[in-house]
């Protein structure tokens, strides 16, 4: 066996582990009883514990060397370059705080979901409290030169500090706001309630499993549940978990469907020869939502988009049979300030990205208390949107991603949307009439494209040394600010 095999067998053994506990975690969030969740939080926790020891253990250390010294292919480098960063950041934290993280993690997925069911901020607060005070000692065990997010943050975007969220909003808020302002003052609104109704669940989750196949989810690995906040994870290329939620608010299961089968596609389109190492999967949080973004978004609320769908969904949902496409189209792109960043429209969506990062930051440096957090919360969305959140529920307990302990992962959101477009403009570039492609039904070349240029790259490459071969630059805001500024100019008639 050569010493690489011989370091792929230990990553094997690492895989099963990490994807015995995501196969609780989208149990847990799936199908779990309440009453399991002690005992889930106990498994995980372990599971987590077992899963850092084997990684950080001299015979993992010994393998990576031996494999190192015999790396030739690109391939090769490629996969001892991440196993050595794996196992450099995780050497940093002892095997009781991952442990603690995890365990407190599944706990608190169960307190948060009772919380925001009940507008009971006050009993998920002393977790959070803790939950953020853990991310502290991460931080600090990880180290850092800048900011104490910056630790954080680039666990989820390899590289990137805080700095680098605070020049991408510095360079999209400003021509946001304005876009917004400008809607606003135009006076003019697009009339989405026929899409508000007591749809039921199972007519909503037939009808998006079916769009999820039609832009190229395969089902055949891959299916599609409910959750309290829909996710995607998976853990072989071959059993990909996607979730959505049914509302009344029809557009919830449809973009939301759109937004994790995005994911769920970038996760299927690894080389199945990758499967089960760490070469296979999304290379960052950020690029992933790129492609979460593109399929929720530039395709899933394009006109092309809708003059083959909306067809179908009149079908299976005669009450909207009198809309036309026009009308349509504006209707899933209405631009209104909202208080749910899930179901936020395009223009208003980073705002409540950079409302997270603002109080994640003032958390992380003791310049805000969790008590103070509600308050905090309602203050920033009526400074940003000009709305004030009727209850925790909708405000501050809505996201599911403090109580599992995600600290320094939302700015990946801003990322991805500004990155969607990035790629999106050569992808369309090099195909040509992508409209008609989609108004057809044609969804395959798209996907393809993407499977060729970004999917099948796995984590073989940085994220910033993919985004600048697929781009041909850096990650920058100009295609992003283009893009929405020219659709949503047309979309409510501004000059």
């Amino acid at each position: 066996m050569s010493k690489i095999d011989a370091l792929k067998q230990r990553l094997y053994d690492l895989n099963a582990i990490g994807s015995a506990n995501a196969i609780m975690g989208w149990d847990q969030q799936c199908l779990m009883p309440h009453g399991g969740a002690p005992a889930r939080a106990a498994h995980q926790g372990i599971l987590s514990r077992i899963q850092h020891e084997m990684l950080t253990s001299d015979e993992t250390r010994r393998l990576l060397e031996d494999a190192t010294a015999e790396a030739e292919s690109a391939e090769d480098k490629a996969l001892v370059r991440i196993v050595q960063r794996d196992l450099d950041l995780s050497s940093k934290i002892p095997a009781e705080l991952v442990e603690k993280q995890s365990r407190l993690g599944s706990e608190g997925h169960e307190l948060w979901v009772t919380a925001r069911q009940n507008n009971d901020f006050a009993s998920f607060a002393p977790t959070l409290e803790v939950m953020f005070d853990l991310a502290k000692e991460q931080a600090e065990y990880l180290g850092y030169e800048d900011h104490i997010y910056s630790a954080l943050f680039d666990l989820y975007e390899e590289g990137a500090v805080k700095a680098d969220a605070d020049r991408m909003f510095d360079g999209i808020r400003g021509p946001l706001v304005q876009l917004v302002k400008d809607i606003k003052d135009s006076g003019v609104q697009h009339d989405d309630s026929f899409l508000h109704s007591d749809w039921k669940d199972q007519d909503q989750l037939d009808f998006t499993a079916a769009l999820a196949k039609t832009v190229g989810f395969d089902f055949n690995r891959g299916r599609q549940d409910t959750a309290p906040h829909p996710f995607c994870t998976g853990w072989s290329v071959g059993d990909i978990r996607i979730t959505t939620r049914c509302q009344e608010f029809l557009g919830s299961a449809i973009f939301g469907t759109l937004h994790e089968a995005g994911h769920g596609m970038y996760e299927q389109g690894s080389p199945m020869a990758w499967d089960r190492t760490p070469l296979a999967g999304g290379v960052s949080l950020g690029v992933h939502e790129s492609q979460s973004r593109t399929w929720e978004n530039i395709v899933g609320r394009s006109k092309a988009f809708w003059t083959h769908v909306l067809p179908q969904l009149q079908q299976a949902f005669p009450a909207t049979a009198g809309v036309d496409l026009d009308t349509f189209y504006k209707s899933v792109n209405r631009v209104e300030p909202s208080l749910i960043r899930v179901e936020a429209d395009e223009v208003t969506y980073n705002l409540h990205i950079m409302i997270r990062f603002e109080l994640e930051c003032a958390l992380l440096t003791n310049e805000l208390a969790v008590k103070d957090l509600p308050d905090a919360w309602n203050a920033k969305y009526e400074e940003y949107l000009g709305i004030t959140p009727d209850s925790d529920s909708n405000g501050c307990l809505q996201d599911v991603h403090w109580s599992g302990g995600m600290v320094g992962y939302f700015p990946t959101y801003s990322i991805g949307n500004v990155l969607s477009s990035q790629i999106w403009k050569v992808l369309a570039n090099d195909l040509g009439d992508v409209d008609a492609l989609m108004a057809a039904g044609n969804f395959e070349p798209i996907l393809e494209w993407l499977i060729d240029n970004v999917y099948s790259k796995g984590s073989s490459l940085k994220p910033g040394d993919l985004i600048q071969q697929v781009t041909g630059k850096p990650l920058g805001p100009e295609d992003y600010l283009d893009q929405i500024t020219t659709k949503y100019r047309a979309v409510y008639g501004l000059s």
